[in-house]
C-alpha cells in the first residue's frame, strides 16, 4: 500500500503470541526489562531518535541538569517523510534507539512487529497515577503498557470571532447547531465557509468524529481482531459530512496546503475543526489572524451526554534493542512528567499541545501568549475537554495503510465521485489483507 511503513521480520514464535496478548500484541522480544549494560566508570549513554520540534532543546536541558545518564540525541524526518522507515528499518536490524518518538495511531502496529519494550512492570505506580488515564489508556492494551503519552489533543473547533459576530452566527453547541450555523455564515458572507473537509489528513479527522459519535473502529475482544469502520456511529457521522459537503456547507481541500491556509487568512474559512495542538499552529502559520480566532468545544451529538476524539499526538518508547531499558525509562519519565522539560520545549516556539500530565497545565499556561485568542485561558478549555475523551476507542495493527486508503477515497468524494462513507468502507477493505498477512484473525461487523 502507499506509505506503508515496511514491516519487521517476526519469527512463529511472535506470530505465535501476536494471536494471544492484546488480541496478539505481546511477540517475542517486544517485552523484557533486564537490566542494561553496565556503565562503568562514566555515564550511561542513551539515544533518542525524535521528529518533534523542541526535542534538541529537551536533550540539551537533561543533560545539563543529569550526570548519571546523558542522550545523545538525533532528529529525525516526521513519519510519513521517513521517519517511520528509519525506524522500522533500524529496528530490523537490531539497532534501534532506546528510546524514539511515535505517533498513537501507529503505535500497535510497532507492538505488533516486536519495536517497543514492554514496560509495564518497570514504571512505577507514582508516574502512571500522574498521566490522564484516557492517555494511558491508548498505550496500554490488555493491561500492558508499551510507550508513555507525552500530549493528548482532545479535538476542538477554532473559529473566526470577528465573523461570527459580525453576521450574528451563534457558536455552535451541537452538530445541528454547527450545520445552522454553516449555513447562516454562507448566507451572510456567500464566499466564506464554516470549515473543510480534508482530503488529505482527513480519514484522521474522521476519526476523531466518528471517535466522539461512540465509534469502535477496532475490538480486541474474543481474541480476534473485529473491523468496522462503517458500523453505526460511523455511517451518522459520514451521512452528515456528506450533507455538508453535498450542499456546499465546507470547503473540501488538501490539510496544510497553501490554499487552505490562504482561505484561512482571508477569511473564506472561518473554522478549524482540530487537536488542541491547532492553536498553535494557527498562530505561527497564521499571524495576520490575530484577536479574530477565539477556540470553543467541539461541537457535541448530545449535550447531556458528551464524549470527544482525539487528533494528533505522541508517545515515547523503550525499544526492544535498548541495552539500557531503566535509564531510557528515567529519561522518558522526566520528559513526559517534569515542567523543566516542557518549559525547555516550549522555548523552541510556540505550541499549544496539551500534555498528558495535568500538573503541568499551569507550567503550559504561562509559557504560552495567548492574546492571539484575546486572552483566552486556552489551557482550561483544553483540560475540560480532555476528561470527555472517550476510552472505548483503539487503533488498528497498520492505521499508515488505512489512513492512506482512505485519504483517496476522501479525495475522490470531494469531487464527486464516490462518498465519504464509501470512502471509510474502501479503507477497511483495503486493511483486512494486510491484517491476515500478519497471522492476525480478523472478523468484520
Amino acid at each position: 500500500m502507499p506509505g506503508q511503513r515496511p514491516a519487521v521480520r517476526r519469527s512463529g514464535a511472535a506470530v505465535t503470541a501476536v494471536l494471544t496478548i492484546f488480541a496478539m500484541l505481546l511477540v517475542a522480544g517486544c517485552s523484557g526489562g533486564g537490566k542494561g549494560d553496565s556503565a562503568g566508570d562514566g555515564p550511561v549513554h542513551v539515544t533518542f531518535w525524535s521528529a518533534l520540534r523542541g526535542s534538541q532543546e529537551v536533550v540539551d536541558e537533561y543533560n545539563r541538569t543529569h550526570t548519571r545518564i546523558k542522550v545523545d540525541f538525533e532528529q529525525v524526518p516526521s513519519g510519513d517523510q521517513g521517519g517511520w522507515a528509519k525506524l522500522s528499518n533500524a529496528a530490523r536490524a537490531g539497532n534501534a534507539p532506546d528510546v524514539a518518538t511515535i505517533e498513537y495511531p501507529q503505535l500497535p502496529s510497532y507492538a505488533i512487529d516486536g519495536v517497543p519494550r514492554d514496560i509495564t512492570d518497570m514504571l512505577p505506580d507514582s508516574v502512571r497515577r500522574k498521566i490522564i488515564p484516557q492517555a494511558m489508556d491508548l498505550t496500554t492494551f490488555e493491561g500492558r503498557t508499551y510507550a508513555l503519552p507525552v500530549d493528548i489533543e482532545p479535538m476542538v473547533f477554532l473559529y473566526r470571532k470577528d465573523l461570527f459576530t459580525k453576521y450574528d452566527i451563534p457558536v455552535p453547541r451541537t452538530w445541528a447547531e454547527f450545520e445552522s450555523s454553516a449555513r447562516k455564515l454562507k448566507k451572510a458572507k456567500p464566499d466564506s465557509r464554516i470549515a473543510s473537509l480534508f482530503t488529505t489528513g482527513g480519514t484522521l479527522a474522521m476519526a476523531g468524529l466518528a471517535w466522539q459519535a461512540g465509534a469502535q473502529w477496532y475490538d480486541t475482544s474474543d481474541k480476534s481482531w473485529t473491523v468496522s469502520m462503517d458500523d453505526a456511529p460511523t455511517r451518522k457521522v459520514a451521512t452528515y459530512w456528506q450533507r455538508l459537503v453535498d450542499d456546499d456547507l465546507v470547503r473540501v481541500e488538501p490539510s496544510s496546503s497553501q490554499q487552505w491556509r490562504a482561505h484561512l487568512q482571508s477569511g473564506e474559512t472561518a473554522g478549524w475543526l482540530a487537536g488542541a495542538w491547532a492553536a498553535g499552529s494557527m498562530m505561527a502559520s497564521t499571524p495576520g489572524g490575530k484577536g479574530k480566532w477565539a477556540i470553543a468545544p467541539s461541537p457535541q451529538w448530545d449535550p447531556e451526554k458528551p464524549s470527544l476524539g482525539t487528533q494528533g499526538g505522541s508517545t515515547f518508547m523503550v525499544t526492544k534493542d535498548s541495552t539500557h531499558p531503566e535509564e531510557a525509562l528515567e529519561f522518558i519519565t522526566w520528559m513526559v512528567t517534569s515542567p523543566d522539560a516542557l518549559k525547555a520545549k516550549l522555548a523552541s516556539g510556540v505550541s499549544s499541545a496539551y500534555p498528558t500530565v495535568p500538573d503541568l497545565v499551569p507550567v503550559a499556561r504561562k509559557e504560552m501568549d495567548t492574546s492571539y485568542y484575546g486572552g483566552q485561558d486556552i489551557f482550561s478549555l483544553f483540560q475540560r475537554e480532555a476528561e470527555l475523551i472517550s476510552t472505548r476507542w483503539k487503533w488498528g495493527p497498520r492505521m499508515v495503510s488505512t489512513i492512506s486508503s482512505g485519504d483517496d477515497g476522501l479525495a475522490r468524494a470531494g469531487v464527486g465521485s464516490g462518498t465519504i462513507l464509501e470512502a471509510l468502507r474502501e479503507a477497511q477493505s483495503k486493511t483486512l489483507p494486510d491484517l491476515k498477512s500478519l497471522g492476525l484473525s480478523v472478523t468484520t461487523r
